[in-house]
């Protein structure tokens, strides 16, 4: 359970960075390279999952998430 909640985190937090971060980039023209904004996302997916480590300890569902 809490693996396959954490992989949805992860990858919907990608997915959502990547698209805001290159549909404003491409919009706003921010001169930042479309590869940099993805490797932005990663990060921001990273840190989902060392967000849901972190809610394993404290949470008390079993899942990625911090509220009960």
């Amino acid at each position: 359970m809490f693996n396959r909640d954490l992989l949805e985190r992860t990858a919907s937090t990608f997915a959502q960075a990547a698209i805001g971060a290159v549909g404003t980039n491409s919009v706003m023209d921010l001169g930042v390279e479309q590869w940099k904004m993805v490797l932005a996302a990663g990060v921001s997916a990273a840190l989902a999952v060392v967000k849901g480590a972190i809610a394993t300890k404290r949470g008390t569902r079993g899942t990625a998430s911090l509220v009960d």
